[in-house]
């Protein structure tokens, strides 16, 4: 890493985010023209019509303009060149998915079914868990097969990708707690000597910072589902790269920074088993909502889950520090810590349909 110039760190940060900023007010015609806006329904917290949806191809923008502009004065290695083929590919999946929808909508079904194909794209070119080692003592190493490897990273790339599209709730949220995020795995990427992933980090969050003061409450554009697949997918390979060759603890790094979103997730994903309602379907019960409702305004909730989301990205950089039995304990009081949080926000409360009746 210490080859990489300052400038060089610097450009992807800098060129993501004024391409991103000046283009979100094109994505913003653009939607208008075509009729990719927001349709309020019951269950969502936006009651206002006409919203473009677009905003995620001012990101997507400002995310491959960067890269492009790091390929120009840092050449890549060819297994990194790989890889980078495969995440613009699969990007270009998610992307694709994600316009459409936001024009005309798609089912869970069609949704999830390209989303398995672009993660499979992302692994099939490098992006992978591929071993894990003992807890305690690192040294125990274990490769894993290949019918292991590929569920594996299936099931991590499509639930972080659907974990990030679920949390886009609320003006600003997703692009925030993505910036947050991305920030510390690319900070975790350059404690692990990863080159490739800090370059895709810096533009990811660049592009994200550049959209936000479009998108911030009160927003002018959504991401829309162009957006929020894309940044999702982006961390999920993003965590993957910081630590290409994963093994079991390291890896407790990049979850605990992705830990708020991917507990909503599983949380809801539990209470619709559990009220016997399609797990896709949308309700008013994620943990933003809940904050929502405590803060009573959109802005405070907002600031609140960035907070939440910091807090956990602090514990994720904190916990690479840590080797042996300290990091089982360590990990053991962050997993106490968060069950007091998430009773407290009453996410534990899993009676989803009751609850939502009585509102």
């Amino acid at each position: 890493m210490d080859d990489i110039q300052g400038v060089a760190l610097a450009l992807p940060l800098a060129v993501a985010f004024f391409a991103a900023l000046a283009i979100t007010p094109l994505a913003g015609r653009l939607a208008t023209r075509i009729g990719a806006v927001d349709r309020p329904s019951a269950r969502g917290v936006n009651q206002r019509p006409g919203m473009p949806l677009l905003g995620g191809l001012a990101v997507v923008s400002g995310f491959f303009a960067a890269m492009l502009a790091v390929e120009q004065v840092q050449q890549s290695a060819p297994a990194d060149a790989a890889r980078w083929i495969g995440m613009v590919v699969g990007g270009f999946v998610l992307v694709a998915t994600g316009i459409w929808d936001d024009r005309y909508g798609m089912n869970a079904a069609p949704k999830l079914t390209m989303q398995l194909i672009a993660a499979s794209i992302a692994i099939a070119s490098g992006f992978e868990i591929s071993r894990f080692s003992n807890p305690l003592t690192a040294d125990e190493v274990v490769e894993l097969p290949r019918w292991i490897v590929w569920p594996a990273s299936l099931l991590w790339i499509v639930g972080v990708t659907n974990a990030l599209n679920l949390l886009d709730g609320l003006d600003g949220l997703a692009t925030g707690v993505g910036a947050i995020i991305g920030a510390t795995l690319t900070a975790i990427a350059w404690q692990a000597g990863q080159p490739f992933a800090v370059f895709l980090g810096l533009a990811l969050v660049g592009a994200l910072l550049g959209f936000l003061p479009h998108n911030f409450a009160p927003a002018r554009i959504f991401l829309g589902d162009t957006g929020s697949l894309f940044i999702g997918y982006s961390l999920a390979l993003l965590a993957l790269e910081g630590y290409r060759r994963v093994s079991l603890i390291t890896f407790i790094a990049p979850l605990l920074a992705l830990a708020v979103p991917i507990l909503d997730t599983a949380l809801s994903i539990l209470r619709r088993m559990r009220s016997h309602t399609p797990i896709f379907s949308a309700d008013r019960l994620h943990m933003h909502h809940r904050l929502l409702e405590a803060e009573g305004s959109a802005r405070a909730a907002v600031l609140q889950f960035y907070i939440v989301t910091a807090a956990f990205c602090l514990i994720a950089l904190s916990f690479t520090r840590l080797h042996g039995i300290s990091s089982v304990v360590f990990l053991g009081a962050v997993a106490i810590l968060t069950l007091r949080l998430l009773r407290n926000l009453g996410a534990l409360d899993l009676g989803g349909r009751k609850r939502e009746s009585d509102g």
